[in-house]
């Protein structure tokens, strides 16, 4: 059911890939609450994904751009503006990647190449967005932008290895610019620190199909899926939401306050019945 929530809001979303993506359920559902979006990626992720596709069937513009490359989003930001003839409303980051987790290098042995591009693509690009929009005074007053990240930013979580490390930094660039932002704009800055969701970066991850099980088991709600989420960044890009900034909101089921389920425990003790069963 839409509410027309962002009726006459206009917005960019970066990292839309395929159906699995986290930003194609939020273009969706911005598409289906009334907003006009413009959508951005990688040139070898739009030759890759389905988001050609997705934008052609909506009659959307695509626009390539490299998030860690401030050419390319001065360029993404002034089309965006020209196609939609005045400023944006609201931006998505949905962007993380790193090459230590796809090459199996463990967190005592990274290759520091590797995590720099880390850094650089999951996180410090989002600081990239923002300074560029603000410079070009690109987002309208009242404006919201969201990022999303995990709760190994703030837990230890096995072999989520230095993505957590580029999560922790994203979640500090969301306040440390949601400060300065708000103050001179009146624009809002928050990640959102959603459920493990089975999406194509996701599953380059060790144990990653294990880690939504046990998260599921943990959370009093279960996982919050993609839609679910994506009905989440709506509310957020939303007038009602108006005075939340500099907040990493946990869209989880429950899971970042809790500390040991029934359902965990229970399966728990079942291992430990099976192996005195040997």
């Amino acid at each position: 059911m839409a509410y027309n929530l962002l009726k006459g809001k206009r917005g960019i979303i970066f990292g839309a890939l395929n159906e699995m993506s986290i930003a194609w359920k939020v273009a969706e559902h911005c598409l289906e609450e009334g907003a006009e979006i413009v959508l951005t990626n990688t040139p070898l992720s739009i030759r890759m994904g389905g988001i050609q596709e997705f934008a052609d069937k909506n009659n959307i513009p695509l626009i390539p751009a490299d998030a860690t490359n401030l050419d390319d989003l001065e360029n993404l930001f002034k089309e965006a503006m020209n196609h939609f003839g005045g400023k944006v409303d609201f931006v998505l980051h949905s962007i993380g990647m790193s090459l230590n987790v796809r090459k199996k290098r463990p967190y005592d042995d990274l290759d520091y190449d590797f995590l720099q591009k880390t850094l650089d693509i999951s996180a410090i690009s989002f600081h990239k967005v923002l300074q560029t929009a603000k410079k070009l005074d690109a987002i309208n007053e009242w404006g919201s932008v969201v990022a999303l990240s995990y709760v190994a930013a703030q837990r230890t979580m096995f072999e989520y290895n230095d993505m957590a490390d580029a999560k922790a930094m994203l979640e500090s660039i969301a306040r440390s610019f949601g400060y300065i932002y708000g103050r001179e704009k009146r624009i809002r800055v928050n990640t959102i620190s959603q459920s493990p969701t089975l999406t194509t970066a996701g599953s380059g991850i060790k144990g990653f199909d294990s880690l939504v099980d046990f998260a599921d088991r943990m959370s009093p709600l279960g996982n919050a899926t993609a839609d679910e989420c994506a009905n989440y960044c709506v509310c957020l890009f939303s007038d009602l939401t108006k005075k939340i900034t500099m907040q990493n909101l946990y869209h989880d089921g429950g899971f970042s306050s809790m500390g040991m389920s029934y359902r965990a425990m229970h399966q728990y003790n079942k291992s430990f019945d099976n192996e005195d069963k040997k």
